[in-house]
């Protein structure tokens, strides 16, 4: 690893975020580093970054066929590294905005698919073979939306949920592995399948030293999820994120039956853990409504 790569790293991991957010921009930062030095632009920190070569990058990039959704998100990789060595002026700058480099306007369309009852339940199948806390991690991601790091921590509130179920509240408390650590609610759908699957969770982590994937830390517990989820056929668009699709179309159905299609999407995007006003984003990501960010 090159002197660059290891300073931008460094720097996106002290950005904080999520676990996946985090991870997610450490290896952007890596492959933009080894970008730049290829393209012979010969800086050894990110404090050394110009204007010019941001916009040097970003052509190398469309010239290469990166689509500009991909683009957009590698430039704000490095907008972050770049306010967390202390430019922040440069950061926040027209000079490099994606209306200024020519790349706004991008789709924000999701990439995944609601993923089919059939196709699930083969993947499910697989994993009761290969993995059972897999198995009940696809589970709890396909009856409450959750994303990876909330399901396979989950084991820390199947009790409670299991027990607000059991008292009909409507919504259950997210709380650990949330993105940026806020806890929220989500809306129970379908309560017997819901509540079948905490069982069945409960089982399997008393089977196995309380955990549901015995790893000694969340990121190898995820590894392994992503291994077995992969080789149960969850890959492109019906990676394990198609499971929270096919869970927003269900929410979509049931808040449907007493609110407008604008509270809807509200409701949608809260039990996905995106906040109320983020409706517009749920219509195109998960909906494909609007096809232009505009």
């Amino acid at each position: 690893m090159s002197k660059l790569s290891k300073d931008m790293v460094t720097l996106a991991r002290q950005s904080g975020g999520s676990f996946k957010t985090v991870a997610d921009r450490m290896k952007m930062a890596d492959r933009i580093a080894a970008q730049l030095l290829a393209m012979n632009i010969q800086i050894r920190q990110a404090k050394n970054i110009k204007p010019k070569h941001v916009v040097m990058y970003k052509d190398q990039r469309l010239a290469e066929g990166i689509s500009k959704r991909t683009i957009q998100n590698e430039i704000t990789t490095i907008r972050t590294i770049l306010a967390a060595c202390g430019k922040t002026i440069m950061a926040q700058s027209d000079s490099i905005s994606n209306k200024t480099l020519g790349i706004g306007g991008a789709s924000r369309s999701g990439t995944k698919q609601a993923i089919s009852d059939t196709t699930f339940n083969a993947a499910v199948q697989y994993a009761m073979k290969e993995h059972t806390g897999v198995a009940a991690v696809l589970q709890l991601s396909r009856c409450l939306g959750l994303r990876e790091e909330e399901a396979v921590q989950s084991v820390k509130s199947l009790k409670s949920w299991k027990q607000a179920i059991q008292n009909n509240q409507e919504r259950i408390n997210v709380v650990f592995g949330t993105k940026g650590g806020r806890p929220r609610e989500t809306t129970v759908i379908d309560r017997e399948k819901t509540l079948n699957a905490i069982n069945f969770a409960i089982k399997v982590a008393g089977e196995n030293n309380g955990k549901l994937i015995d790893k000694h830390n969340l990121h190898q517990a995820i590894g392994q999820f992503r291994r077995v989820a992969m080789a149960a056929g969850l890959t492109g668009k019906n990676s394990p994120h198609s499971l929270r699709y096919a869970y927003a179309k269900d929410a979509a159905n049931y808040h449907a039956e007493n609110y407008t299609h604008k509270e809807t999407l509200a409701l949608v995007s809260m039990d996905l853990g995106h906040g109320d006003g983020r409706g517009r984003y749920i219509a195109q990501v998960y909906y494909q409504e609007v096809e232009e960010d505009n």
